[in-house]
């Protein structure tokens, strides 16, 4: 991987809305396609992204906007970040439902993009339940590269709430197959499982990832609870996105 940085002077519009400020490449079939972890520094007065290709980038500025995302709102950075990128469409008809429960198939497309995963365009072998639609490919992809094992019986259970240590336990996996997990310094992590009142609800499959996300800073709590065994909502998801790729 390489750091690429690329001067950029932002109008008094992109200014105002950073997280909209993204970076293209365009591909030898004269595609464009988003770098998921291109960000505006401010203080380098560039735009930056990590790539693993040497390529033709543009910087761009794509300011997606939902009517159920209020404006200055805890989550509205978060959504706009990963909607400029492509990391999510929302969920239709101009709508993000930020509150609304998070299932399986949902998280595992969305991270899956975030790691510019793409997905299995044939498939050998899938999930049982993988069916034949917009996540059928990331799923096959998730049981090829070992990011998934399913919920048993070769099952995924794409439509079912995920718990918030299900979304953590894919997110290590993720960006631990793909080399992208983020750097700790040595005997500093930011916090420890220990900072929190309910560690002990952790289950042993969930300890590595929630322990790694925890002391990297990914994960923050919330009231001193890790609540690993709830569901999250969708504006949750996006804020734990934000945090790993606007660092």
């Amino acid at each position: 991987p390489v750091m690429i940085s690329i001067p950029y002077v932002p109008t008094q519009e992109e200014l105002g809305d950073p997280e909209s400020i993204v970076v293209w490449y365009i591909d030898s079939n004269d595609q464009i396609i988003v770098v998921p972890n291109g960000n505006y520094n401010p203080d380098a007065k560039a735009v930056t992204c990590i790539t693993t290709h040497l390529s033709i980038f543009a910087v761009a500025y794509d300011d997606v906007v939902f009517e159920d995302v209020p404006k200055d709102s805890w989550y509205e950075k978060a959504v706009k970040y990963i909607a400029a990128r492509g990391i999510t469409k929302g969920t239709g008809e101009g709508l993000f439902s930020p509150l609304s429960k998070l299932t399986r198939a949902q998280f595992i497309t969305m991270i899956m993009r975030a790691c510019n995963i793409q997905p299995d365009a044939d498939p050998k072998e899938n999930f049982s339940d993988a069916g034949d639609t917009w996540y059928t490919g990331y799923l096959a992809a998730a049981k090829r590269l070992g990011i998934s094992q399913g919920v048993g019986n070769n099952l995924f259970a794409p439509g079912k709430d995920i718990t918030r240590q299900e979304m953590f336990t894919l997110l290590y996996n993720a960006l631990k197959i793909t080399k992208q997990l983020p750097e700790i310094q040595e005997g500093k992590p930011i916090r420890t499982l220990s900072d929190f009142t309910d560690e002990g609800q952790i289950d042993l499959w969930a300890k590595e990832a929630m322990t790694f996300l925890v002391e990297s800073g990914i994960i923050k709590g919330s009231d001193g609870k890790l609540i690993p065994k709830g569901s999250s909502i969708r504006a949750e998801m996006a804020q734990v996105l934000y945090n790993l790729l606007a660092k």
